[in-house]
C-alpha cells in the first residue's frame, strides 16, 4: 500500500494512503505526555482530515508503544491559574475536534493511556487495545478539576457509578477489565495489535465510505441531547488553586527522586 507522510515540526506524523490516515504523535518519551502547543497541533491535524472527503477512517496512536500519559505536568510547573485553565481548554478542544471528525476512529491504546490520553483514546470511536495497557483518569491525586466534558465521556460509555468510582479513587484498569467494563472496545493478545488494526482496517475498506459515516452520524445524533449541553458549558477553572501547586511540586519532586 503507497503512503504518503507528512511530519510536523513537533514529530507528530500523518501517514495517508488516500483512504486511511494515521496519525502519530509524541516522541517516545515521558509517556508522550503532551504539551499544550502538541495538544493544539493535534487538533489542527485532525480539523484537516475533517476536509478529506475520500477517507474511510483515521487512526491515532502514540510513538514509541505507549499511547499517551496526558499533558507534561512540567508545563504547570510555576504556572498561573490562568495558563493552567487555556492549556486544558487546549486540551478539550483537541478531543472535540477528534469527536467531530465525520469518519469512523481508532485509538491504538499501548502502555498508558492516563487523564488526557485516556481523554483522547475516548474521544475516539474505537479503542483497539494491548493486553498489557492500562487506562484511567488519575487526576483528582493532583487537585485538578474534572471537567464536565471529562466526565460525560466516561459516563456515556461506562454508566455513571463506574464514572465516579474511577474518578473518586484514580485507578487504572488493566486491559481487560477496561473491556469488561466497556471503557475500549477490543482487546488485541499479545504480539497481535498491528494485525488486528489491518484486519480491522481491510474489512472497512471493502465497505462503502459514505455508509460508514452515515453510520457514525446517525449513532453521534442520537447521543447529541446528551452531549450538546456537555459542549455548552463554558470554561470552568482547571485546578484547586490551594491544593493543585503543591501537589504538583510533591509530584514532580518524586518524579526527579
Amino acid at each position: 500500500m503507497k503512503e504518503s507522510a507528512v511530519r510536523t515540526e513537533s514529530g507528530l506524523t500523518v501517514d495517508d494512503d488516500g483512504s486511511f490516515a494515521v496519525v502519530t504523535f509524541g516522541t517516545g518519551e515521558r509517556l508522550n505526555a503532551l504539551r499544550t502547543e502538541q495538544w493544539e497541533e493535534l487538533g489542527r491535524v485532525a480539523a484537516s482530515l475533517a476536509e478529506r472527503s475520500a477517507l474511510h477512517a483515521v487512526v491515532f496512536r502514540g510513538r514509541g508503544g505507549v499511547f499517551c500519559a496526558g499533558s507534561d505536568l512540567r508545563e504547570w510547573d510555576g504556572a498561573s491559574a490562568d495558563e493552567v485553565d487555556r492549556s486544558f481548554w487546549q486540551l478539550e478542544q483537541t478531543l472535540r475536534a477528534i469527536e467531530d471528525l465525520p469518519v469512523p476512529t481508532v485509538a491504538v491504546v499501548e502502555g498508558v493511556a492516563a487523564g488526557g490520553g485516556c481523554q483522547l483514546a475516548l474521544a475516539c470511536d474505537l479503542q483497539l487495545t494491548a493486553s498489557t495497557a492500562h487506562l484511567g483518569m488519575p487526576i483528582s491525586r493532583l487537585g485538578i478539576l474534572v471537567p464536565p466534558a471529562f466526565a460525560a465521556r466516561m459516563s456515556l460509555r461506562i454508566g455513571p457509578s463506574r464514572t465516579k468510582d474511577l474518578l473518586y479513587g484514580g485507578r487504572m484498569l488493566p486491559a481487560e477489565e477496561a473491556l469488561r467494563v466497556g471503557l475500549v472496545t477490543s482487546v488485541a493478545p499479545a504480539g497481535a495489535l498491528d494485525a488486528e488494526l489491518e484486519a480491522l482496517l481491510a474489512g472497512w475498506s471493502r465497505l462503502s465510505p459514505a455508509s460508514l459515516r452515515a453510520a457514525k452520524a446517525a449513532v453521534d445524533l442520537g447521543l447529541e441531547p446528551l452531549v450538546a449541553p456537555v459542549r455548552r458549558e463554558p470554561p470552568r477553572p482547571a485546578a484547586d488553586p490551594q491544593e493543585f501547586p503543591r501537589r504538583l511540586a510533591a509530584f514532580l519532586r518524586r518524579r526527579k527522586g
